[in-house]
């Protein structure tokens, strides 16, 4: 069963690196995430809101490449580490959504 949780980075530009540590995540899942920009309706203070992709020709490019899901039970914390790319003149707020599906089925290392 997939499970998903949902957050805003504010403020960023350029490449960052990232971790988010739950319990739902462990070296053995497979893990999809996705990132838009985030425009805030109602004040700052709260959740409300929704993705936005800007006017075309001028939308920031947002994406997320470099996902390691980790944690072993009885040892390293579940989580997943990630690399956040906004490519953006100034910053910007960004939506992530971190979906962890279940273990990988196999595992080969391929020549």
């Amino acid at each position: 069963m997939a499970r998903s949780t949902r957050f805003v980075f504010r403020g960023m530009q350029g490449r960052t690196r990232h971790n988010r540590n739950w319990d739902a995540i462990s070296q053995d899942s497979a893990v999809i995430i996705t990132a838009a920009q985030w425009q805030f309706s109602g004040g700052i203070f709260g959740a409300d809101g929704r993705p936005v992709l800007g006017e075309p020709g001028q939308e920031p490019n947002v994406y997320v490449t470099n996902v390691g899901p980790h944690g072993r039970a009885g040892g390293e914390a579940g989580g997943v580490e990630f690399l956040l790319h906004t490519e953006s003149n100034q910053p910007i707020d960004v939506v992530v959504t971190v979906t962890a599906l279940d273990p990988v089925e196999s595992f080969d290392v391929v020549n």
